[in-house]
């Protein structure tokens, strides 16, 4: 069931101070995202969005163990699934890099990879509770990111009443923008072809780290 096509201006959610809705329920969860993104409102929020918090926040986490530059990420998981979209929106805002989408069979997320100046840091989940955390020069360590209940969902969110900045922004960045093409140089004029690509933000090495951080759960 698709949400209101704006939700501040519905009638009950004209009344609300937070208004939760999930994408990962309308019949075409991808595209209701660019819905979410032209219709937001501060306040707004998505149980898409609040399913990925243990993924940023151990993502961030991770990059805060490091001092290195993250040169490009790859998140895997199920096709149409706006969870996967928007965490690939986050990490591609916050740290200015190419962020590949691709496919898995699910369930879910499955895992990102990060590419680094100190080498690949990976979060694979593959059965949908377990993860594994890879960072060069470290044991593999594993982590529980278990797939949670509407209801631990929604209690997370009315556990803030302010507007998600972080939530906002990575909405805005767009479905449309990842997997955009690097700048390529023209040979005849050596002048670089522009392409769809983030302002810049700051330094990549712990950019996420800045809108996650590692001590606080809920990462947002």
């Amino acid at each position: 069931v698709n949400a209101p096509l704006d939700p501040a201006k519905d009638p009950l959610g004209a009344l609300a101070q937070r208004r939760v809705t999930d994408t990962y329920a309308a019949e075409t969860p991808v595209r209701e995202l660019n819905a979410r993104a032209d219709a937001y409102t501060p306040g707004d929020t998505d149980l898409s969005w609040t399913r990925i918090t243990p993924w940023r926040s151990m993502l961030a986490a991770a990059l805060d163990q490091v001092t290195c530059q993250v040169a490009a990420v790859e998140v895997e998981g199920e096709e149409f699934n706006p969870s996967c979209e928007l965490l690939a929106m986050w990490l591609a805002d916050r740290l200015d890099v190419p962020v590949k989408r691709s496919l898995s069979s699910g369930p879910g997320l499955t895992a990102v990879r990060m590419d680094t100046s100190c080498g690949p840091i990976v979060l694979d989940r593959a059965d949908g509770s377990l993860a594994t955390l890879s960072i060069q020069g470290q044991p593999d360590r594993a982590v529980a990111l278990k797939r949670r209940d509407t209801s631990e969902l929604i209690a997370e969110e009315l556990r803030r009443l302010d507007p998600d900045d972080t939530y906002a922004s990575a909405l805005r960045y767009g479905v449309d923008r990842l997997n955009a093409p690097a700048p390529e140089e023209d040979a005849s004029s050596g002048a670089v072809k522009t392409a769809t690509k983030a302002p810049a933000k700051a330094p990549a090495k712990k950019a996420a780290a800045k809108r996650a951080p590692a001590k606080k759960a809920a990462a947002k």
